[in-house]
């Protein structure tokens, strides 16, 4: 195991952003890890658990170590009568991870293909799309604490999920490397095709009938129409979170704005489109230098090339403000910002 020092990042996030790290080391095993914090200059100092890199921004170099999460497996662990236990390593690609699990006809994270990133990073952010979020077949998933250097099993309930939300990013944030994550994927699926144009995009595809299969290529299909590939054009994905408003809100919102895109929660309240929103502000396509907002998904930030995370951030910032401005709303990034 080789650590690195000043490693350029620009490769390992998906917005292709020129940081630097202090110093950098990938890890394949539990066993690094505790090799690689015993060191007196690593065991105190910043640290960054990196995965697929595709939900940060930075603005800065680095000045700590930067842990490249490689950790790689999946295996089925245990099935019952209506479920299958899948427990995936947490470096593994979420993408390929999903396409493993519809390949096996574990139903349940089909809806969520096409999501860049690792498994790791699956469960702190509690990722979700058209309709479903991980907190659905989530079973557990073991993580490293790096004071004590020991391995802690969380279930369900202890990872207290919200919306892109978790134990992991409040109140233990920073405390433990996620190593393993565990689903529980349905025998027999419980197909959610109501959200977004996922229907319609099955009708496109001529699909006879409705599968896992046939889910999860509709997915892909929407998603490579909407949103740039961050092979191509830096990105991480929707930048900000949708905002959730009281329906009292949203009905005052409604009569100002008759094409508002909303969606009642089982709470009350209504979860607004930020895409809309910044839309509707007039940011959509706009560039400023490198930086800029996507032409067809307003919720994306992009960089078109040698964009500075502090430009991209100060854009974001200035759509906070506009949004704020217009609708009494404000918005909440969904990107990390390091």
């Amino acid at each position: 195991m080789k650590v690195l020092e000043n490693h350029s990042l620009k490769k390992l996030n998906t917005f292709g952003i020129d940081a630097t790290a202090k110093y950098f080391v990938e890890f394949r095993s539990i066993e690094n890890i505790k090799e690689i914090l015993s060191e007196k200059k690593f065991s105190t100092g910043n640290k960054l658990i990196l995965g697929g890199g595709s939900n940060l921004l930075f603005t800065k170099d680095f000045d700590g170590i930067v842990l490249k999460n490689e950790l790689k497996g999946i295996e089925l662990i245990k099935e019952d009568t209506d479920f299958y236990y899948v427990r995936t390593a947490a470096g593994e690609v979420w993408h390929e991870f999903v396409m493993h699990c519809i390949k096996n006809n574990y139903a349940g994270l089909e809806n969520l293909s096409l999501i860049p990133g690792n498994v790791g990073a699956s469960p702190l952010q509690n990722i979700g799309a058209y309709g479903a979020e991980i907190k659905d077949h989530f079973y557990e998933l073991e993580a490293f604490h790096i004071a004590d250097k020991t391995i802690h099993t969380f279930n369900n309930s202890q990872c207290k999920f919200g919306y892109r939300e978790s134990v992991f990013k409040r109140e233990l944030k920073d405390q433990f490397i996620i190593t393993s994550v565990t689903f529980k994927l349905l025998k027999k699926p419980k197909y959610n095709t109501s959200y977004g144009a996922i229907e319609k995009e099955l009708e496109a595809m001529n699909s006879k009938e409705v599968t896992i299969q046939a889910i999860s290529k509709a997915v892909c299909n929407i998603r490579m129409s909407k949103l740039p590939n961050p092979a191509e054009i830096g990105n991480a994905g929707s930048f900000f979170k949708n905002p959730e408003v009281v329906k009292g809100k949203y009905e005052f919102l409604k009569i100002k704005y008759p094409t508002i895109v909303g969606y009642g929660l089982e709470n009350g309240n209504v979860k607004l489109a930020a895409g809309w929103l910044i839309e509707q502000s007039g940011w959509k396509g706009k560039t400023f230098g490198d930086a800029g907002v996507h032409k067809l998904q307003a919720l994306v930030l992009v960089n078109y090339g040698n964009a500075k995370g502090n430009e991209i951030f100060n854009l974001s910032q200035k759509i906070l403000e506009s949004v704020k401005e217009k609708f009494g709303i404000e918005l909440e990034r969904e990107v990390n910002i390091i």
